[in-house]
């Protein structure tokens, strides 16, 4: 008897789209001699639907037996569908509720990085308006211009911007309180070269697989790598052109990042690179999975089809 796997994607966040991509990929890879896929949309309005009509959550989870999430943003990066997923008992691949939590915010993400010992960039953290001029300058007196302004806990890099002087980084922090952001963190500018590296549980005989890292290479003439990767105007190299001991490095990092936020299946951590050491920024702990996506860039560099890895993904649901 095959196995339903239902394929969750759509959601009510600002990468609605590109979750989109992200569960076509996996529809049009998913095996179909061993898995009858189920589509399960979710509008922007937070409303699930099954075979294009509306249906309540335990309606669309209860017709399914695992399920692979293709969510991008809030409600599938924060835990939220997860908690949904947990509370009717259907397994699923990737990080439970409380990891994907973890790694969505930023600030704790960070001080998880710190307590297992990898370097993050120097920051501060605003939460209340009243707070913002303050902050701001004292950012503009203690860093160096300029700087990157996130939002905490939006996931991946929406709403990232790197800007310099008081005035541009007033009116990004603001921006994003107006847009609605728990938080912000200013965070210092790391001249560097930008990395991702993703690790598997499970694959090949490994406890954990690391896979090439990835580098993320402004277009010529772009000094800041940041901004070229926010403005979709940088291009990857995979394997990316570091050293054998700064690949040995990242991949270690990606790893130690994956334990320290008690990730599960797969996730994509991303630094960056300098002479001297590597930052920790972030983790993904749903990669996108599009033909333009890092993870399967990744994936296809060590002769792992996507087919393969999403049977292989199914398996850890069950497993886990």
């Amino acid at each position: 008897m095959q196995t339903i796997v239902g394929v969750l994607r759509g959601g009510p966040s600002r990468e609605h789209e590109v979750s989109l991509e992200t569960g076509a990929a996996i529809l049009a890879n998913l095996p179909e001699d061993r898995f009858i896929a189920r589509d399960i949309y979710i509008d922007k309005d937070g409303q699930w639907h099954d075979r294009g009509r509306p249906v309540a959550p335990d309606r669309a989870v209860r017709q399914i037996d695992a399920a692979l999430i293709g969510l991008h943003g809030a409600y599938g990066e924060d835990g939220e569908v997860q908690r949904v997923l947990e509370r009717f008992g259907i397994p699923y691949a990737g990080a439970d509720s409380l990891g994907s939590y973890l790694a969505t915010h930023k600030l704790l993400a960070k001080a998880r990085a710190q307590e297992a010992g990898l370097r993050t960039p120097s920051f501060r953290y605003i939460e209340r308006a009243a707070d913002t001029e303050a902050v701001v300058r004292e950012i503009i007196r203690i860093f160096s211009q300029p700087v990157v302004v996130k939002p905490v806990d939006w996931g991946s890099s929406v709403g990232v911007s790197v800007v310099a002087g008081y005035a541009p980084v007033l009116s990004a922090v603001e921006r994003l309180i107006i847009e609605g952001a728990s938080g912000i963190l200013v965070e210092e500018y790391i001249r560097g070269r930008e990395a991702t590296a993703g690790v598997v549980e499970g694959l090949r005989g490994e406890a954990l697989y690391a896979l090439p890292a990835v580098e993320i290479v402004p277009p010529a003439g772009d000094f800041f790598s940041y901004a070229a990767k926010y403005s979709g105007t940088a291009r990857e190299v995979c394997p990316g052109g570091f050293s054998r001991v700064m690949t040995e490095e990242l991949q270690r990092a990606a790893k130690v990042m994956h334990r320290a936020l008690g990730l599960r299946h797969y996730s994509r951590s991303d630094f960056i690179v300098t002479p001297k050491s590597v930052y920790y920024l972030e983790t993904n702990t749903l990669p996108g999975l599009t033909k333009e996506s890092l993870f399967p860039k990744s994936l296809a560099a060590v002769g792992v089809s996507l087919p393969d890895f999403l049977s292989h993904l199914v398996n850890l649901a069950f497993a886990r």
